[in-house]
């Protein structure tokens, strides 16, 4: 696995300190600390491919003006057999590094034989990370921020895979808590809705369900006999279980004890949510490693132990029957209750017993959450509590995640959660491509807000970013294609040092930064880095197509060399499509 980008500018920062040894050994320059300097990729590259400000921080060690800093290290560095054939100095100081055309022809080279592993590197050197993402409230189905967040993370992991992590997905199953109450109580309601005498009366009168729904439960969702509080969940979903338990199981419930009838209700739909969960996201091109259930931490008791531990390290106080942690001590803005007075856990305390377990009792080396914006205040106070129990806090990154607002035709989509009219996840798969879904969520940082436009997201143009994607990889397939048809293949060898087009070449620049892309990706946490890069190379390679000829070229030897670069442009468009989980299209 090479990165020539990263090699190259490690290269330079030995060349350049070898120089610098060199001026001091023979009393050109003090001997005095040297600064850190930069050496990266300047945006214009008429400036060079390599930039260093190493003469400009080391003036006022050297007591030197910084030109005349530069034109001595210049005038020592030794390129030979280097991949620079030149240095200049530009405007007060800065050193601009020129490529040798063989630099060129190796990266060329490079992506054809790594092929299907171009962009992979070992940065991450293993480190196991847990990247947990969506985790839906298993009550109700997936929406849009689910659905961003399930992009986002999906292709979080696969960054930090091909970066050199072992990186596993999670999902963690609310199946505890205030939010099963509430679900069980819905439930329950819904349910003698059906059984009421008014009810049942309806359902044998037509066989059409959503005219027994509308008749039973009213427009508003409501019915006189058993109205539907505030705190209730008045999905169609809730409606449909209780609907198909009815027919499967008919009445029965209605002699039991409320307390009996909501757990039944809730044992026989919660596993088919849970299951629709794990189904919609496979359909969404998400498979976990892990389903982790929060009911499992409160029955091994972890989630008490938790309390307990922070009872034992001082880190507690009882007040009104209730027990606090003393979270201002560690720069929170207030303390917050772990056990109400009823002797009942709050909801951060699981919270808390999971990452403790993702953390010590997994060993995991980090943990990274993708969570909604509003979770900003969440946060601090779970890293205080971690940081209580002897963890790294930092060992726990959180990816705080922007709403996405749906455009259809100029106007943004209204969603509304109270009454279950909101588009989710699988209502929006039906309207657009999954590609589309998967590349348009990962188009911005995750805590940026941006318009999905869903007549843009179908539309087979170039002002599509997917399609246009896509495209670029079918135009190269069909041009192969093409070629072999009339007996040109792939050449194995080609004279890649007559790739000196100026497109050719800030192409190959772009094929060049693949893996260091991935690596900045994967440091940065965002994805979103990789759609771009993939636009970016798309874009450049439709230009080079436009300008620069290759089954006309001047030449057998430049059309061989010109083949061999559209192999390597296809081979990074398909290994970042691939990482993103969007297919490839060889014809469209």
């Amino acid at each position: 696995m090479s990165d020539l980008i990263k090699n190259a500018s490690d290269r330079l920062r030995e060349l350049i300190m070898e120089s610098l040894g060199i001026l001091v050994a023979e009393g050109a320059v003090p001997a005095a600390e040297i600064p850190a300097f930069a050496v990266e990729i300047p945006a214009d590259k008429s400036h060079g491919d390599f930039a260093s400000n190493v003469a400009m921080v080391s003036a006022r060690s050297f007591k030197m003006p910084p030109r005349k800093i530069a034109e001595l290290i210049v005038g020592k560095i030794s390129l030979d057999g280097t991949e620079f054939e030149r240095a200049e100095i530009a405007g007060p100081g800065f050193i601009n590094f020129f490529l040798g055309r063989k630099w060129f022809s190796d990266v060329v080279e490079d992506v054809l034989r790594e092929n299907d592993n171009y962009g992979k590197t070992d940065y991450g050197k293993g480190k196991r990370i847990l990247v947990e993402f969506v985790s839906a409230n298993p009550t109700g189905p997936m929406h849009i921020g689910n659905a961003r967040g399930g992009a986002i993370g999906d292709c979080l992991t696969s960054v930090l895979q091909w970066a050199g992590y072992y990186a596993e997905r999670e999902f963690y199953v609310n199946d505890a808590g205030n939010q099963i109450e509430k679900f069980g109580k819905s439930l329950s309601l819904r349910y003698m809705q059906i059984c009421s005498p008014e009810g049942l009366e309806i359902m044998k009168s037509s066989s059409d369900t959503e005219t027994v729904c509308r008749e039973i439960y009213g427009e508003d969702g409501n019915s006189e006999s058993f109205p539907m509080p505030e705190d209730t969940y008045r999905g169609q979903d809730i409606i449909e279980h209780v609907k198909n338990y009815y027919d499967e199981f008919g009445t029965g419930l209605t002699e039991v004890t409320e307390e009996e009838r909501r757990k039944a209700l809730v044992d026989y739909a919660l596993p088919k949510n849970i299951s629709g969960l794990e189904r919609d996201l496979k359909k969404y091109r998400i498979v976990y490693d892990n389903w982790f259930r929060e009911s499992r931490l409160h029955e091994s008791g972890e989630t008490m132990r938790i309390v307990d531990k922070l009872r034992e390290t001082g880190h507690t106080y009882e007040q009104d029957g209730a027990t606090w942690f003393r979270a201002t001590d560690f720069g929170v803005d207030k303390d917050f209750v772990l056990v109400r007075a009823n002797g009942i856990p709050t909801y951060v305390v699981p919270d808390i017993a999971y990452h403790y377990d993702k953390l010590v009792t997994r060993g995991f080396d980090k943990a990274i959450n993708v969570l909604g914006a509003d979770h900003h205040g969440y946060v601090p106070r779970l890293k205080a509590a971690l940081t209580a129990l002897g963890v790294d806090a930092d060992k726990l990154d959180v990816v705080l995640m922007q709403m996405v607002r749906l455009v259809r035709q100029g106007e943004v989509v209204k969603l509304s959660k109270r009454s279950g009219k909101a588009i989710t996840l699988v209502t929006l798969l039906d309207e657009i491509p999954i590609d589309a879904a998967r590349f348009y969520f990962n188009l911005r940082e995750a805590n940026s807000q941006f318009e999905f436009d869903l007549d843009l997201a179908v539309e087979k143009s170039s002002q599509n970013p997917v399609y246009y994607v896509q495209y670029a990889h079918a135009r190269i397939c069909s041009l192969i294609a093409n070629l072999a048809a009339e007996g040109i293949e792939i050449p194995e060898k080609a004279n890649l040092s007559l790739l000196d087009n100026p497109r050719e070449i800030e192409l190959i620049r772009h094929i060049a930064s693949l893996p260091s892309e991935i690596v900045l990706a994967a440091k940065n946490y965002d994805p979103a880095k990789l759609t771009k890069y993939v636009v970016d190379l798309a874009t450049l390679f439709h230009r080079f197509y436009d300008s620069c000829s290759v089954k006309n070229a001047e030449n057998a030897e430049l059309r061989d060399a010109r083949i061999m670069l559209c192999s390597a442009v296809r081979i990074a468009i398909r290994n970042v499509l691939a990482m993103l989980k969007i297919d490839c299209p060889e014809k469209m």
